[in-house]
Parts: C-alpha cells; sequence; structure tokens
C-alpha cells in the first residue's frame, strides 16, 4: 500500500486502483464506484490547442468552448501560436472567442514563440513550478493551471477550488452548508490526499450521472 501513496501521476495501468483506493478510505467515494462505476480517465494532450481549449472554457460551458474551438480549427486547421497570430480580432470574434479570451490565447501564443515558456519543460516541473510559471502569463489563473495538471500533466493530488461543478457534487455528496467557505472546503478535501485529482474524478463522475438522472 505504501508504494500506492507515493504515486505522483495516475495513468490506464493505475487510475482504477488509486479510485479503488479512495472508495476503501471514504464510503461516500464508494458510494459513487458502487451506484455510477469508474468515472473516466479525462485526459488531454500537453499541446498548445489544448491550454487554448482551457481557456476558452474559462466561465462558460463545456459546449460553448468546444464550438469555438473547433471554429477555430476550422479557420485555421491546426491550432499553433504561429496560425493563431495571424488572425485579426474579427476573425477571432467569428470564432466565437471574446476580446479578452482573444488577448489571452495571443499572449500564450506570443509567450511560446518566444521560447518564454515550453510546454514539454512544464511537464518535468513540480505542481508549484508549473503553477508559478504558467500563472504569470495574463489570463491564466488558479482553476486553468488546476485543469492543466489534472488533465494534461495527469498529477494526482490537484482540487480544482475553482470548479464549480466539483464543489457543488462536493456539497451534495457530503450534504455540506450551501454557504460553507473555500477554506472549509479544502479542509474537507484534505481527507483525499494524495490523490484528490482522482477524488475530483470522482466527483464529476457523480454530478454528470446525478444530472443524466433527472
Amino acid at each position: 500500500m505504501n508504494s500506492i501513496l507515493e504515486t505522483k501521476t495516475f495513468n490506464l495501468d493505475n487510475f482504477h486502483k488509486l479510485c479503488e483506493y479512495l472508495a476503501g478510505q471514504d464510503q461516500d467515494l464508494k458510494g459513487i464506484l458502487d451506484n455510477h462505476g469508474y468515472p473516466p480517465m479525462w485526459t488531454r494532450e500537453n499541446t498548445f490547442e489544448t491550454l487554448v481549449h482551457i481557456i476558452l472554457e474559462q466561465q462558460v460551458s463545456l459546449a460553448s468552448a468546444l464550438a469555438a474551438l473547433n471554429k477555430l480549427k476550422e479557420k485555421v486547421r491546426e491550432i499553433t501560436p504561429e496560425n493563431i497570430l495571424k488572425l485579426t480580432d474579427e476573425e477571432m470574434r467569428a470564432c466565437y472567442v471574446s476580446r479578452q479570451k482573444t488577448i489571452y490565447i495571443r499572449g500564450l501564443a506570443e509567450a511560446i514563440t518566444n521560447d518564454e515558456i515550453n510546454l514539454k519543460e512544464l511537464s518535468g516541473m513540480s505542481n508549484d513550478e508549473a503553477r508559478k510559471t504558467l500563472v504569470s502569463l495574463k489570463g491564466i489563473g488558479n482553476w486553468t493551471v488546476d485543469v492543466y495538471l489534472m488533465f494534461t500533466l495527469q498529477r494526482t493530488d490537484i482540487f480544482p477550488i475553482g470548479d464549480l461543478a466539483a464543489v457543488n457534487a462536493l456539497k451534495r455528496l457530503k450534504q455540506l452548508p450551501p454557504k460553507i467557505s473555500r477554506e472549509e472546503i479544502l479542509e474537507v478535501s484534505e481527507q483525499w490526499k494524495p490523490f484528490r485529482s482522482v477524488a475530483s474524478m470522482m466527483l464529476w463522475h457523480y454530478y454528470l450521472s446525478s444530472a443524466k438522472k433527472k
């Protein structure tokens, strides 16, 4: 059991084992597995397109973000920093990208083309180092970094406190007060260390599965 506690990243080989470990520690998470099965192992490639996608997902529905991403793909075929920097404000707006997010995406593209940030190098950094590097860019905050660390770098111990679906699922699962503070929610999530990312995926699975039954 000690070996599993030293796991820093999740993958196809260990994901179900990590879910089972958490279910063995928490009856509420066990209930998710019993009633809904294993959650999908949501992952994304470590590419510029992935970070663009996560930026597009900020404060909008997943469907809206995907529509914008697909529109960008139609426009440039391949979402690369070079191709994005060729687009005008009007062309970005026609792809459903807001003025603010256009600024963020261009800033990211420029940082990559100027070698200010290297996505491959991020995979070798600690969570704190990767976070410090990414939040130095305009428009990339902690929620964006949390999603990147979880889905792209597949780090095991991230709780996305800024994600409403995860937080609301946690409140429902644990029957917590509606106005519970962020600090108190983080304290609840501490019980799932060092696998808070996997617990979060179980929460999302619970949230989505419960929504389907309504």
